[in-house]
């Protein structure tokens, strides 16, 4: 039997009808009409396709399944190479590391039009009833918010379920009483004093640290270059940086503009002091450098070794971005006008001085201890 239904210069659809072999001609005839007529019905309706229909239509369904990639796939071929154009090592380091550690282990091996907000919502309050911080995750909020997002905006999945995942909140035993951001005038001098007991690198680089608000990363980034003993500036050009995956590096600045300030005389003479110190044992062109070594120090160093003098003095919480804190608070509570507020904390406001442009100037905040010559 045949049908016209495939379309016109198409093949016709046939198929084959086989009687009993002990029906009479005029039986065979008439159940051959009516086996006929069903069929072409059939084929009219759409419910019988061609051998070259039923391939394409595979082809289709496999085509249309490729599509629809597990949330590792789409995290490691799509989310995380377009974030590595946008982010800055550490950040996508960081992603990196929650996305193995958290994200991939619950959701990874899911199809990602079949991951619902029920599915993230365990996810969160498993890390919750671990005992895991609040802050990681709100981590892990942040990046799947950001990955189905960039997957709804791609059509990889027809809804966003993060539309219906609140924001972790904190655990009521998390619900605590924030500590101080920054030191008084008072606790900075005891911390000069303290100072004076300490080895002179570690003497210059927390006096940067509290008299200039710059960074953890850029103050171990200073290069000897950067110093100007003529005029009293130093210039923030770089931002030293580590991953497991890349190490060391330099990198630009946070802001991404390099910017000039100027600098206590005090703390030149104790960076004077610092140079020779240095090239007697080992020539750098990085300031802060590593013990008896030219490499530049692990800017994890100085919050390792804030840890033992917070200990060694009994200085509350003594890490760099406090510091940061304490240089800006000190800065505002003693009359520093907008400008520099938001050139000294651009955590404090948003708009920051242009590339090139010096800072108003030291800030007379703090009287300083004499610095040792000796």
């Amino acid at each position: 039997m045949r049908s016209g239904s495939a379309g016109a210069g198409a093949n016709p659809i046939t198929t084959r009808w086989y009687p009993p072999e002990s029906w009479s001609q005029k039986a065979i005839d008439r159940a051959l009409a009516k086996e006929a007529s069903e069929f072409e019905r059939r084929c009219h309706e759409g419910e019988v396709v061609s051998r070259a229909e039923q391939k394409e239509n595979s082809l289709q369904q496999m085509r249309e399944a490729a599509k629809i990639q597990t949330l590792k796939k789409f995290g490691e071929e799509v989310f995380m190479p377009a974030k590595a154009v946008t982010m800055s090592e550490n950040g996508r380091c960081a992603y990196q590391g929650n996305l193995n550690h958290w994200i991939y282990p619950a959701l990874g091996e899911l199809k990602m039009p079949d991951i619902t907000p029920a599915n993230i919502l365990a996810l969160l309050l498993s890390m919750q009833s671990q005992g895991k911080a609040h802050a990681t995750c709100v981590k892990v909020y942040t990046i799947l918010h950001s990955l189905f997002k960039m997957a709804y905006m791609n059509d990889v999945v027809p809804i966003n379920p993060m539309d219906k995942v609140e924001r972790p909140k904190p655990r009521k035993n998390e619900l605590k009483e924030k500590d101080v951001e920054a030191y008084t005038i008072e606790e900075v001098q005891r911390i000069f004093a303290a100072l004076e007991n300490e080895p002179l690198k570690w003497r210059t680089l927390l006096r940067l640290l509290i008299d200039t608000g710059i960074r953890r990363g850029e103050c171990c980034g200073l290069r000897w270059q950067n110093i100007d003993f003529k005029t009293n500036t130093i210039t923030i050009a770089g931002n030293l940086c580590y991953t497991p995956q890349k190490g060391i590096y330099l990198d630009t600045p946070k802001s991404g503009k390099v910017r000039t300030i100027d600098v206590d005389p005090e703390i030149i003479s104790l960076l004077r002091e610092l140079r020779q110190e240095q090239a007697s044992h080992a020539i750098s062109s990085y300031v802060f450098t590593q013990p008896n070594s030219p490499e530049p120090m692990h800017p994890q160093s100085p919050a390792r070794y804030m840890q033992k003098f917070s200990k060694k003095y009994g200085v509350p919480n003594l890490h760099p971005h406090k510091l940061r804190h304490t240089f800006a608070s000190i800065a505002i509570t003693n009359g520093a006008d907008v400008a520099s507020s938001v050139y000294v904390a651009p955590f404090v406001a948003p708009k920051q001085i242009g590339p090139g442009m010096k800072s108003p100037g030291p800030c007379p905040i703090i009287p300083k201890i004499p610095c040792s010559t000796q």
